[in-house]
């Protein structure tokens, strides 16, 4: 009996991840409070322990959502005493605009996807050339960062493809256009022919969404409003939107030409996972697809769309001149569409925030590690060793510290921290006002560039890793890190190479 029970709870435990997972996550918790109380190892080796454990997890997101491991992680680190829920509670509270931005916006988003989709679908059988896609895309998603916010932007081009990739399964799988209840997880059904270019298809879509994710940090280091850290370093320099622009501009711009650069030679080239073409048969579909649709359009499906074109245009001018906070304007845009397109039943809403909502539960438990490395100050070796270096070496090593850093945390914890360290260093006379300059341009760029080698540095490359999308197109967290890799490189250079140069 005992037996029979410890089986069933290994099956019940962690679902149907792999036996080998499930041992792993066990060895993890039993490990943690062990070390935890060792005098040998204390709470800060742990603390430090625990972050890699985290990451493991957001590495296996396929093969298991990290929000129940990654959970079990961040409660018991609370219930030993790595950190306590007040603080866990003040990093909620200090990044409230964000969830609300995922539970609010993204929703949002959704009731947008008609429009997306017919937009998306015009220029992707339009543009035949995949460079001039893939620069397409970059630029746009950069563009729009800038102005908006990196997470509405990803949230935009999952929207995208979910579209296109639904509408090709749907019919390589034998079934109309618009077929309920369809298992886009299931290849079964799938001639040979159609496998083949099921792979291509994935590996298709998998570039555009890397070029446009790595396009939202290209844009969204540029200006003030483009980051949730760059507001924060821009308040505390009292800098605002055009001194922002024009202190950052001897680092962004050269690394947004050389980003747009890399963009295009990764796809000329057809390296780290990219070029991939779209396969004749996906683009004969979406061909069809689109005659069909404006075939059956009505007069309620118009309406439908010029409903979402002018919450499209109300979306950009509230975002871009700062109304309201991000998610209370993605509020308004459910009410608007929801209200003038006749979506007034309670299920139909629901499936909007299907979503955004396990991604903001781990957000929360993401927020949990986060107050583990502020309580144990994991962080505070690094920032007396840059600031005890000299003057003319700080710039440098805070970006290549902020950048480290940032790829493994939070990067507006990391802002946060270093900001704050060196807005202090200057009140105590410590440092000169175009230093303490120097270095937050230095703070800022560093959080932003070499972040995106990990989805654990940017938010809008975690989204798009725990996205619906990311299974389908086999995602997964190695791939990312190897797709982002050039750009990394490239990014991380040239900011530092400007750092040292241009702006120290």
């Amino acid at each position: 009996m005992a037996q029979t029970i410890t089986q069933g709870f290994l099956r019940n435990f962690l679902g149907s991840s792999p036996l080998w997972y499930k041992k792993v996550i066990f060895a993890f918790l039993i490990i943690n409070p062990i070390l935890f109380f060792l005098p040998s190892v204390g709470p800060f080796l742990t603390g430090w322990l625990l972050i890699v454990e985290f990451i493991f997890t957001l590495a296996m997101a396929l093969k298991c959502y990290p929000l129940q491991p990654g959970g079990l992680l961040a409660i018991e680190a609370i219930v030993i005493g790595l950190a306590s829920p007040e603080t866990v509670m003040h990093e909620i509270e200090g990044n409230l605009e964000v969830i609300l931005l995922l539970v609010f916006m993204v929703a949002g988003i959704y009731f947008m996807k008609q429009l997306l989709l017919f937009a998306f679908t015009k220029i992707l059988l339009g543009v035949r050339s995949k460079p001039m896609l893939a620069l397409l895309f970059c630029i746009t998603a950069g563009l729009l960062s800038a102005f908006l916010d990196a997470l509405t932007v990803t949230a935009v081009v999952i929207s995208i493809g979910v579209g296109f990739y639904s509408v090709y399964h749907r019919v390589a799988s034998g079934k109309p256009f618009q077929s309920e209840g369809h298992d886009y997880g299931n290849d079964g059904s799938l001639a040979v022919r159609d496998q083949g270019d099921l792979d291509q298809f994935r590996a298709f879509l998998r570039s555009l969404l890397m070029h446009a994710a790595v396009g939202t940090a290209l844009g969204g280091v540029c200006t003030l409003v483009g980051e949730p850290q760059n507001l924060l370093i821009a308040k505390v320099a009292g800098w605002n939107f055009g001194e922002f622009f024009v202190r950052m501009a001897p680092v962004t711009m050269p690394v947004l030409v050389t980003g747009l650069i890399t963009c295009v030679l990764l796809e000329k080239s057809k390296i780290f996972g990219y070029g991939a073409l779209l396969p004749d048969s996906v683009r004969q579909i979406l061909e069809n697809f689109d005659k069909d649709q404006t075939a059956k359009r009505t007069a309620r499906d118009r309406s439908a769309l010029i409903v979402q074109a002018l919450t499209a245009v109300f979306l950009i001018f509230a975002l871009a001149f700062h109304m309201a906070e991000v998610g209370l304007i993605g509020l308004t845009i459910i009410v608007i569409q929801t209200a003038f397109n006749g979506i007034t039943e309670e299920h139909q809403i629901g499936h909007a925030f299907e979503e955004a909502l396990p991604f903001t539960a781990l957000l929360v438990v993401f927020f949990s590690i986060v107050a583990v490395i502020h309580e144990q100050h994991l962080f505070q070796p690094f920032i007396h060793m840059v600031l005890s270096l000299d003057t003319h070496q700080q710039p440098a090593m805070l970006f290549i510290a902020n950048g480290l850093l940032s790829a493994i945390s939070d990067n507006v914890f990391v802002a946060t921290v270093y900001i704050t360290e060196i807005k202090a260093a200057l009140d105590a006379g410590e440092i000169t006002r175009e230093h303490f300059d120097v270095l937050a341009v230095a703070v800022n760029t560093g959080t932003n560039l070499p972040s995106v080698a990990t989805p654990n540095g940017q938010a809008a490359f975690l989204f798009l890793l725990t996205s619906a999308i990311a299974p389908l197109i086999r995602l997964s967290y190695g791939r990312m890190v190897i797709m982002a890799l050039p750009y990394t490189i490239v990014m991380s250079a040239m900011g530092l190479y400007a750092i040292i140069y241009w702006v120290s």
